[in-house]
């Protein structure tokens, strides 16, 4: 383990300092500058404050399945002016070891982590404190939903991660070994089990935000469908081949029956600013304005789009000539699914044609469409690390589909129930309805509808499609020039080589990887 995360979180005085408005909009907490683990938990105050602390890390979130997946599936193709941190992540390098998204999410997630061990140890020495036990209750449960959702990440973007499950120094870190993948999976379950019986439904007011039962039970249906699929040869990856397809409907049946969510009517209306948290949300990550702004908004989007908004300025300038254009498969994609009719995700989701300086009339850019999924100019902050939208991390539709994928796995239900489920969707789309899908329309189903959320990659990992439909992808746009060859180790990134050199002999890298 790199020296830094303990010694950075190994003092509550400086975790506390990087606790923001991680959880909602609403709460307003202002961390103390000096405390020690000693003077701090003495008061139920504290307590909030630090669970609210333990969300911090979700503001990267937005950044890692962006970045390491969006950018990494079949979605985009990127060119850049050749000094880009993501180059290799997008040309499937074994070159990776140092790249700064690689470093920061391993960092981010065990940061994560070390704030959530941090409250749970505290509630078993100091839960007094708390005098309401309902909420000390629902303290530990948010605790062990964060820590599970930040080793889930850990175990998709690296396989095996050492498991921690309380605070601990530098040195004590340096001697624990990397957990097996079904071990660090245990761990999850675990907690996530732990977290749905004491979770409430819902909150109001102030509290929005936070984690939920459904939040808790969507996560572990993805757990169980994740681990299910079918293994990658010779990579110690996110799939176990475990066939737990049943166990994941039930989670999802479970939000389904709870009718706490709803198909929403309007696609573009579930990502209006004006309409977060709405019924489709089940959990997101919550951002807002000057106190607590998104970038990830600003990300995978053309530079010289900025140009022709009037912000080069604000958003900066000097970034060079880079884009990251949709890919052409996928362009026809949509194509292909509309027919006669218009695909209102094509429209809402991609950029086709923006004018690309100031002038009277403008220079209009055609040939390079990208995602826009999350971009509404007209509510950007102060620069491009400032829009107030919440970035949505799992919503009503994506459960509805992954039920219908359980199904189409073996799990009770039936073909009509699988057509119904990506009819509905269709026709929100407002694109005509189809019969007996597979997988393989499903896939592509999900891959249109979920554009600029960062969940393609995952999807063809999970459904072991990730070496075969890249490399065809790669031959059919013609990009093996400058994309490599996918093989099964590049499921997952390599472990940061500063904690293979903080421990030497302690972690193996993983297969593939320089």
């Amino acid at each position: 383990m790199k020296t830094n995360i303990y010694t950075i979180a190994g003092s509550l005085a400086l975790s506390l300092a990087v606790f923001g408005l991680a959880c909602t909009k609403q709460l307003n907490q202002q961390p103390p500058s000096s405390v020690t683990t000693a003077q701090f938990y003495s008061n139920t105050n504290d307590f909030t404050q630090a669970v609210t602390g333990a969300y911090n890390q979700l503001r990267a979130y937005p950044d890692q399945v962006l970045w390491m997946g969006e950018m990494r599936s079949d979605n985009i193709y990127a060119t850049s002016d050749g000094n880009r941190d993501w180059q290799g992540i997008r040309n499937f390098s074994p070159n990776l070891t140092n790249v700064g998204f690689i470093t920061s999410a391993w960092d981010n997630n065990f940061n994560g982590i070390y704030n959530t061990n941090s409250v749970l140890d505290n509630l078993k020495t100091k839960g007094q404190n708390v005098t309401d036990p309902n909420l000390r209750s629902r303290f530990a449960a948010e605790c062990h939903f964060l820590r599970a959702f930040y080793y889930f990440q850990l175990v998709r973007l690296y396989g095996e991660v050492p498991i921690i499950d309380h605070t601990i120094t530098a040195a004590q870190a340096a001697k624990i070994k990397r957990s097996a993948v079904k071990d660090v999976y245990d761990f999850i379950i675990s907690d996530l089990t732990t977290a749905i019986d004491s979770l409430p439904a819902g909150y109001t007011g102030a509290n929005i935000g936070r984690a939920t039962k459904w939040a808790a039970k969507g996560l572990l249906g993805l757990v169980y469908l994740t681990r299910s699929g079918p293994a990658y040869t010779g990579v110690d990856g996110p799939t176990l081949g475990t066939n737990e397809w049943s166990q994941a409907m039930a989670q999802f049946n479970d939000i389904i029956g709870s009718n706490q969510f709803t198909f929403g009517p309007s696609y573009p209306n579930i990502f209006s600013y004006t309409n977060e948290n709405n019924p489709e949300v089940i959990f997101d990550v919550q951002f807002a304005s000057s106190t607590n702004g998104a970038d990830y908004p600003s990300q995978l989007t053309n530079l010289s789009f900025w140009n022709g908004t009037g912000l080069a300025g604000t958003f900066g300038n000097g970034y060079g000539t880079v884009s990251y254009d949709v890919s052409k498969n996928l362009r026809a994609s949509y194509a292909n699914s509309m027919g006669a009719a218009t695909d209102v995700r094509d429209t809402f989701n991609i950029f086709w044609k923006y004018p690309i300086d100031t002038k009277s009339p403008p220079t209009m850019d055609t040939a390079n469409p990208f995602i826009k999924k999350y971009i509404n100019v007209a509510k950007h902050g102060v620069d491009l690390r400032d829009w107030p939208i919440n970035f949505i991390v799992m919503r009503y539709t994506d459960v509805l589909m992954m039920k219908a994928e359980c199904i189409l796995h073996g799990a009770p239900g039936a073909q009509s129930t699988v057509d119904s489920i990506v009819n509905l969707v269709r026709k929100r789309a407002g694109i005509a309805t189809v019969s007996n899908v597979d997988l393989p329309t499903l896939m592509e189903e999900r891959r249109r509808e979920f554009l600029g959320e960062g969940i393609r990659w995952n999807d063809l990992v999970r459904e072991g499609m990730a070496v075969t439909t890249m490399n065809n992808w790669i031959t059919a746009d013609a990009q093996s020039n400058s994309i490599s060859n996918v093989i099964p180790a590049f499921v997952i990134y390599p472990v940061p080589q500063a904690e293979i050199l903080a421990a030497p002999g302690l972690y193996t890298q993983n297969p593939g990887y320089q």
